[in-house]
């Protein structure tokens, strides 16, 4: 009997190892983890670095919105709808507007010449008289292996009414569209009102496209995300409603799901959180701040959505990630919305953008800042804590990490065997204590750093933290 109940928990040992090769892991959800004693899976707290874009040319305006930053080499490109005044979904004042920057900070709008829109071709529009399409053209760099040269930007674009239409583009600034008919057509309990994301999955080797649905609970019908898959853009498979598991329902207005350009495999959302009917402004903070009165009464935040593949999304945390902030005018209606794409603006930096002040005279894009790769972490106060980790399979010759400690803080690793016995070399004990401040900082023990000899092992990970974190770890090549 010993041997067959033996034999079935090393069945089952194998079938839940993690094969984690020499990619990076970042601390946003519990993928890893056995289990936590005294310590905490923590999110990071973005600062907000300030306005980097007004909205404040004609055909822009109050309602400009939707907005993808995506950095292609030393290039930043910006795109988002522009709209002077509040009308119909789709409705043909709609324009796509295109800026762009060398840094992520300093943006500028170009002169394209490519639409005339009120009474000038001297403008950033990209897209023009082609409604709905302009409502909420959402373009993402093709990653694909192979893609064709003029298909490297692609996009897609549509409501309700029309199904989403994809579009292609060589340089990301001439557009054109690949079908004349609707590649996803508008199934039931779709909206496609707000911004319908897609890109190229390296780790599941298609299109993956999340858009804006309805699903009914109870006596709520909640604003969804729903997703759908490709193999060449063009034909996409049904839709399915994607899944929260235990997180109360919400409403989500935009999902801006995308692959974390240090760890493809995560798909990190910054997804806005609509509640409607939540009103903050009294009428006079309304009328003191501009603010169109049909958007007054209602206000939302941003949240972080993690998921690995398939129809599921980790909420981690319910909590806000970005929270309106001080002042009537981040309490309106549809203000809050993040842009898609987290991007590297300097060596040891990220951004992200909010559009702020919706509706209102002084509508603009916000940058946030976060630490390079810090975007969520394990975290231990000053009474300490440990962690341990599912049992791992690696590739490389070092652990790189990226932590953080206070001056009485620490860190210590150890690393198991699968059963959780310490490997010879490798103890807590043996293990150098970690105090500092590093972006790629790399455990060592007595004997060094080296691990490559327990390279393509079964081995867990013995994670001793106090007044300290640790946001991301790979075992470095």
């Amino acid at each position: 009997m010993t041997r067959v109940l033996t034999g079935l928990a090393a069945v089952l040992l194998q079938a839940q190892v993690v094969e984690l090769g020499s990619r990076r892991e970042l601390f946003v959800d519990r993928a890893l983890i056995e289990r936590m004693n005294g310590a905490e899976i923590r999110p990071a707290q973005p600062r907000e670095a300030g306005p980097v874009l007004r909205l404040d040319a004609p055909w822009e305006g109050p309602f400009s919105g939707y907005f993808t930053v995506i950095k292609d080499g030393d290039l930043y490109r910006l795109y988002y709808r522009g709209l002077p005044a509040a009308g119909p979904d789709g409705n043909a004042r709609e324009v796509t507007c295109y800026a762009e920057s060398r840094d992520g900070i300093h943006w500028i709008k170009p002169k394209l010449g490519l639409f005339e829109v009120a009474g000038t071709r001297d403008n950033n529009v990209i897209l023009a008289g082609q409604p709905p399409f302009s409502h909420n053209f959402s373009p993402f760099l093709d990653a694909r292996p192979g893609v064709e040269p003029g298909q490297r930007y692609k996009a897609l674009a549509g409501t309700s009414r029309s199904g989403l239409h994809a579009f292609a583009s060589a340089d990301g600034i001439r557009w054109r569209p690949l079908r004349g008919e609707a590649v996803i057509p508008a199934p039931d309990r779709s909206a496609f009102d707000s911004q319908n994301v897609a890109f190229w999955s390296e780790s599941e080797g298609c299109y993956v496209c999340y858009f804006r649905s309805w699903k009914r609970i109870g006596d709520v019908n909640y604003r969804w995300i729903s997703r759908t898959t490709s193999k060449d853009f063009l034909a996409w498979i049904p839709p399915v409603e994607m899944d929260f598991g235990d997180a109360p329902p919400e409403h989500l207005y935009t999902n801006q799901t995308g692959p974390y350009f240090r760890a493809p495999h995560l798909y990190l959302g910054l997804a806005a959180r609509f509640v409607p009917g939540r009103r903050v402004l009294t009428p006079e903070q309304a009328q003191a701040i501009g603010v169109d009165p049909r958007y007054a009464g209602d206000c939302s935040d941003a949240l972080l959505l993690v998921s690995r593949g398939g129809n599921r999304y980790e909420r981690t945390f319910l909590e806000a990630f970005v929270r309106p902030g001080p002042g009537p005018s981040n309490w309106v209606s549809r203000t809050n919305y993040p842009a898609l794409n987290i991007v590297q603006t300097g060596p040891q930096e990220m951004s992200f953008y909010v559009a702020r002040h919706y509706g209102q005279p002084t509508a603009h894009l916000s940058r946030y800042v976060l630490g390079l790769d810090r975007i969520a972490s394990l975290h231990a106060g000053y009474q300490g804590g440990e962690v341990w980790t599912r049992p791992l399979r690696f590739q490389g010759r070092e652990l790189e990490i990226n932590y953080s400690t206070s001056a009485v803080g620490m860190l210590r690793i150890a690393i198991t065997d699968a059963e959780g016995k310490p490997l010879p070399g490798y103890s807590l004990e043996e293990s150098t204590e970690i105090v500092g401040d590093e972006f790629e900082g790399t455990a060592r023990w007595r004997g060094g750093s080296d691990v490559s000899k327990l390279a393509g092992k079964t081995i867990r990970l013995q994670i001793r933290l106090k007044d300290a974190d640790l946001y991301a770890l790979r075992f470095r090549p």
